[in-house]
């Protein structure tokens, strides 16, 4: 994992993989927090 991960730096800069990284990460929180959004309309409708 560490070779690949400096050879990606090497290959397109530290910037562009540091966004990928983060990019990759944030995306199942925020999976995660749309899953919530969606459950609470649905409670909120069926309050009504």
């Amino acid at each position: 994992m560490e070779f690949d991960l400096q050879n990606l730096i090497a290959s397109v800069g530290f910037p562009i993989t540091l966004s990928m990284y983060l990019l990759v990460r944030i995306e199942g929180k925020l999976q995660t927090l749309s899953d919530s959004i969606n459950e609470l309309s649905k409670n909120i409708i069926g309050m009504k």
